[in-house]
């Protein structure tokens, strides 16, 4: 993992900050640390929600907001009037955290109960995106939630765009940590005896269901069959 400290921050008022050290490190566990950029963005990718967080005239802001992750960029949406995108578009630094459950791991005792889990943090400042970029972002996004879904509806309108922000949070290097958990559990403790091992945790897509006064014989489009087959 990348650790370098060099990084500056410039907060809305135009003063630079370099970036504390200890935000590009793991501290506990730092064996659980991945350090290549290919599993940040295997753990972006196997997840759909994350938490921005930003800082608001001293207070901490986070909304859990859907994402996608292109290219070198985590690409977010939302409405104009949002008062948290409008903050960290102004230029506020800003980070974008992702968490999954894995399973619980049980010990023979409490102290060592853990949980696997994947994990990943992304800093940095958020670019506001304008014209094509913005469209091409809202269109990725829902390709990223739903694939296939885009060339099923009517393309996004202008209105709609205008009403709409959409930015992009740049992957840099010193920019982000990745913490992962997997295995059982340890080795046995003051009780050899007790049951020890792990109870995975699975998420999956239910069965399709149209919305009310739609005909409930109508066809399951072809992007909302294959969310449902294949998650």
């Amino acid at each position: 993992m990348t650790t370098r400290s060099s990084r500056t921050t410039d907060d809305t008022s135009g003063a630079t900050a370099a970036e504390p050290a200890e935000l590009a490190r793991v501290g506990r566990k730092p064996d659980r640390a991945a350090g290549d950029r290919a599993h940040l963005d295997a753990v972006l990718d196997a997840m759909l929600i994350g938490t921005l967080s930003t800082v608001v005239d001293g207070w901490p802001w986070a909304v859990p907001m859907l994402y996608a992750r292109v290219g070198d960029g985590i690409v977010l949406h939302g409405s104009t009037g949002a008062g948290a995108l409008r903050q960290v578009a102004a230029g506020a630094p800003a980070c974008f955290t992702v968490a999954r459950l894995d399973a619980m791991v049980v010990a023979d005792t409490l102290f060592d109960h853990s949980a696997n889990y994947r994990s990943a943090v992304v800093r940095g400042r958020l670019e506001p995106l304008h014209g094509e970029e913005h469209r091409a972002a809202l269109l990725a996004m829902t390709e990223r939630l739903l694939p296939g879904r885009v060339a099923e509806v009517v393309d996004v309108t202008a209105k709609e765009l205008a009403a709409t922000r959409s930015l992009r949070l740049p992957i840099a290097d010193g920019g982000w940590t990745v913490k992962t958990r997997t295995g059982s559990a340890g080795e046995p403790g003051t009780d050899p005896g007790a049951w020890r091992g792990v109870v995975p945790l699975h998420e999956r897509w239910g069965d399709p269901q149209p919305a009310p006064g739609q005909d409930p014989e109508a066809p399951v489009p072809a992007s909302v069959a294959a969310l449902a087959r294949n998650r």
